[in-house]
């Protein structure tokens, strides 16, 4: 995809962040006036699809000011200072969507969420949609100069500057193999869990019943919690290297795809009704052949991106 699709691309996806987590907010809040644990799984649903959306969203803003920034009135100070508070909002974001899941599974788990992590959600997520609203705001002004005050850009005042991230990798000899060494524990993590519940729901181990294996799941998210992460650190590191990438690009919707699919695991009562030498159903086995037909496509992608994206 080229520089124009992507920013376009881009707007079509930046509202999500902030009006579809705003959304989520106010069920969660709602959900929780009225102690209604059916609309606190449906927001903490809401945040968990936000927080993976948020994602392309976040790597799409980079093609986007490679788009415009030589545009008259654009203002580089400016589209910097967007994309350092982007940063600090997505950081959140993926904090609260982590939470949001772990939520989702205590609702599985114990039946009801604990007290400890609605409290961390309801923290998180307020803090989240300030941070999603200012980036946002700084975003608009981008394009639209005459509601700065007098065209001026606003102080530097981020916690965290992509440019001081990008030089401290770029500059420290062990930082790249490090976060090679994580985004590959990562994988391993999210693969071994995902094909031992997967196989399970194919057929082997039949005298393990799904319940069983729930314990798993966090040590799933954990993995793809680091991958994120440290994926996201590559990208900002050497964004030129990503942001054209085909091979990147379907990595990344296989990606969410299969992200999305944690949620069939997690809150549909399918799965979960499987019980030592039970037999899943076949939609239950549509789902799982096809997650790990996802994750065998995130991986290969991954690796060809020297080949086909003519990366490195």
């Amino acid at each position: 995809m080229n520089l124009s699709t992507l920013t376009h691309i881009h707007l079509l996806l930046n509202h999500f962040p902030t009006v579809g987590f705003g959304i989520g907010l106010v069920l969660f809040l709602v959900g929780l006036y009225v102690n209604s644990d059916p609309i606190k799984r449906a927001s903490l649903g809401i945040f968990l699809i936000i927080a993976l959306l948020s994602v392309p969203v976040y790597m799409t803003g980079k093609a986007a000011q490679r788009g415009i920034q030589e545009e008259p009135g654009v203002s580089n100070v400016l589209v910097e200072t967007h994309e350092d508070a982007a940063l600090t909002a997505l950081a959140f974001m993926e904090i609260t969507g982590l939470m949001a899941w772990l939520g989702l599974w205590q609702f599985r788990r114990v039946t009801r969420a604990t007290k400890a992590n609605l409290t961390a959600v309801l923290v998180l997520s307020l803090i989240t949609a300030g941070l999603m609203t200012r980036a946002a705001n700084l975003g608009g002004d981008i394009r639209h100069p005459e509601i700065r005050a007098a065209g001026a850009d606003p102080p530097d005042t981020e916690w965290i500057r992509v440019a001081s991230v990008a030089e401290f990798i770029n500059t420290t000899n062990w930082a790249w193999p490090a976060l090679e060494t994580i985004h590959f524990i990562g994988l391993s993590m999210i693969l071994g869990v995902a094909l031992l519940i997967n196989l399970r729901m194919l057929g082997v181990a039949k005298n393990i019943s799904f319940s069983a294996l729930h314990r798993l799941l966090p040590w799933g998210i954990l993995g793809f919690g680091v991958n994120v992460l440290s994926g996201l650190l590559f990208f900002i590191t050497i964004p030129d290297q990503y942001t054209q990438n085909r091979s990147l690009h379907i990595k990344m919707v296989l990606m969410m795809i299969a992200g999305l699919n944690i949620l069939y695991f997690t809150m549909f009562e399918e799965p979960w009704r499987l019980g030592p030498g039970d037999d899943a159903s076949t939609r239950s086995k549509i789902v799982t052949t096809v997650t790990v037909v996802l994750w065998i496509g995130v991986i290969y992608f991954g690796r060809m991106m020297p080949f086909i994206g003519n990366s490195f």
